[in-house]
């Protein structure tokens, strides 16, 4: 596909020193950092989709009680005596 763009001569000197820099054409140069761009988009709403779907499968007791035995396991293997986790101040800092 052919695609032409109006550039602004702003945009058109730092794409023309950045793929100067790299030893490549402009076209190259867009293309790459398109190409780049759209594939971090894709892994971004991958991982949303999957963190949504944890979110919408999870149930509510469940998470409640894992993350009660992380914050006890958490307090009890620990070389001092001062907790993580005091339980005066959940609610308010945790």
């Amino acid at each position: 596909m052919t695609l032409n763009l109006n550039l602004s001569p702003k945009l058109e000197q730092y794409l023309t020193e950045a793929a100067r820099q790299q030893g490549i054409s402009i076209e190259a140069y867009t293309l790459q950092i398109l190409s780049e761009h759209i594939l971090l988009k894709e892994k971004q709403s991958q991982t949303l989709n999957v963190l949504q779907s944890w979110i919408d499968e999870g149930e509510a007791e469940e998470q409640q009680n894992t993350g009660e035995y992380l914050i006890q396991a958490l307090d009890e293997d620990r070389l001092s005596n001062r907790q993580l986790f005091p339980v005066e101040l959940k609610g308010v800092t945790w």
